[in-house]
């Protein structure tokens, strides 16, 4: 801490009055200073002698130039005394003041006057006032064991350093209930105090700042990994671990036990990991999600007159020719009944059969398939309904234009299951004329949600 020094130039001050002028001079410190009348000029005032305390924290008072210094007590200070004495003489202001007779308020000097000084000061050979210094002459009342120091008009009596002065005695300072002495804790002592530090901390060389401790350099108490933090440390374990009670070593977690959601179908806790199963017709990817394994790409079990069906979790085996008399195939997948057959006018003109997997509980309601025609004729109007396989009323078909219709799941399915269902599309045209045709859809459930 660092008092800022004061140092005055001289000042001269002068009224004039039209009328007879008197006069009066007389002579005013600036701050740090008091008016010495025997030497008639400006000395410096000890701030270390007077101001109770006038420096914290261990550290020593040394007076200057119109204030005072706060430094370490190891500091050595040299004195320039012909520039101290040179400060002094230059830190009055001597003020020149010319008042005529008529001014009432005071009342010309008389040097032969006696003048009345107040209580601690006296008159001096000049006929002013000064101060008496009671150390000096003994006149205090300070006790053996406290120092006097003088004041303008006045005495105190001080206590040594780490005491105060509570009424005529000097009692111990608890420099503990002036922070900021120590950065954790305190501790008083007779005339002294001491610092201490929370645990996980090491006094500094200042003996006052408190500096954290790294236990983990030190001695590495974790069983893997060690983070020190500021005042204590952290124990962390390795991917697949936990802490145990003691918050030191580490156990195995089960990761299987602690989540329902890490493996889309089966969790396999493993030493520091976990594994993920599939059920039978899938297979894992991505460590965690299932996906269907294409059977018809992979292990083909079909015979050369069948088409192999891939479904999630399966795969069936269809005939490459599904139609049944009198209808004859026409192209893949496709039957038609001929017109030349007495039998073909009361059935569907066309047979088409269609093959889908969809997953087991599945949200609802959902499209799932879109019917077609695949002939348009001018001036024919299409309805199309479900005719057969929806008896539960799973399914609904609503169409989309007049040549199209979306089947729309209702209800949702659980499998394995399988579902078909035939779709009809009805074509009537201007002159009463009426056809139809089945589409034949085989809806195959899955086992799981995947």
């Amino acid at each position: 801490m660092l008092t800022a020094m004061f140092l005055a130039a001289l000042v001269l001050i002068t009224v004039h009055s039209q009328e007879t002028e008197e006069t009066i001079t007389y002579t005013q410190c600036t701050d740090g200073y008091e008016w010495d009348p025997v030497r008639q000029r400006c000395k410096d005032i000890d701030e270390c002698e007077i101001v109770p305390d006038a420096c914290k924290g261990g550290m020593k008072c040394v007076n200057h130039y119109g204030g005072y210094l706060c430094l370490p007590r190891t500091a050595q200070i040299i004195v320039n005394e012909r520039e101290e004495a040179a400060a002094e003489s230059t830190s009055g202001r001597n003020n020149v003041i010319r008042r005529t007779p008529a001014d009432p308020q005071r009342a010309p000097p008389n040097p032969t006057h006696q003048i009345q000084c107040a209580a601690g000061y006296e008159q001096s050979d000049h006929n002013v006032c000064q101060d008496i210094d009671e150390c000096a002459t003994g006149t205090h009342n300070c006790r053996a064991d406290q120092v006097c120091v003088n004041l303008r008009g006045s005495f105190t009596c001080h206590c040594p350093p780490g005491y105060q002065k509570r009424g005529d005695q000097c009692v111990d300072i608890d420099e503990c209930t002036v922070p900021p002495y120590c950065h954790h804790r305190c501790v008083n002592t007779p005339g002294s105090y001491y610092c201490q530090c929370n645990a996980g901390f090491q006094l500094a060389s200042n003996n006052h700042t408190c500096v954290d401790i790294n236990e983990c350099d030190a001695n590495n108490p974790c069983a893997q990994q060690c983070y020190n933090i500021l005042g204590s440390f952290i124990c962390q374990c390795n991917p697949g671990f936990e802490l145990s009670s003691d918050r030191i070593n580490c156990e195995d977690t089960d990761e299987c036990r602690t989540s329902s959601y890490l493996c889309q179908y089966q969790c396999v806790n493993e030493p520091g990991k976990f594994s993920c199963v599939c059920p039978e017709g899938y297979q894992v990817v991505g460590g965690r999600t299932c996906q269907d394994i294409n059977e018809c790409e992979t292990t083909n079990e079909c015979r050369e007159d069948e088409i192999c069906w891939n479904y999630h979790g399966g795969f069936r085996c269809y005939p490459r020719n599904p139609c049944q008399e009198p209808y004859v195939l026409t192209s893949e997948n496709r039957c038609v009944c001929p017109v030349s057959n007495a039998i073909c006018r009361e059935l569907p003109y066309s047979v088409v059969y269609k093959y889908m997997s969809i997953r087991s509980d599945r949200t609802v309601p959902s499209d799932i398939f879109q019917i077609q025609a695949t002939t348009i004729y001018p001036n024919t109007i299409n309805t199309f309904r479900i005719k057969s396989g929806n008896e539960n009323g799973e399914f609904y078909l609503r169409q989309t234009s007049a040549v199209s219709a979306m089947l729309v799941l209702v209800k949702s399915l659980s499998g394995p299951r399988e579902h078909i269902v035939d779709l009809e599309m009805l074509t009537v045209n201007s002159l009463n004329y009426r056809t139809s045709s089945v589409l034949r859809l085989t809806i195959i459930v899955g086992p799981y949600a995947f």
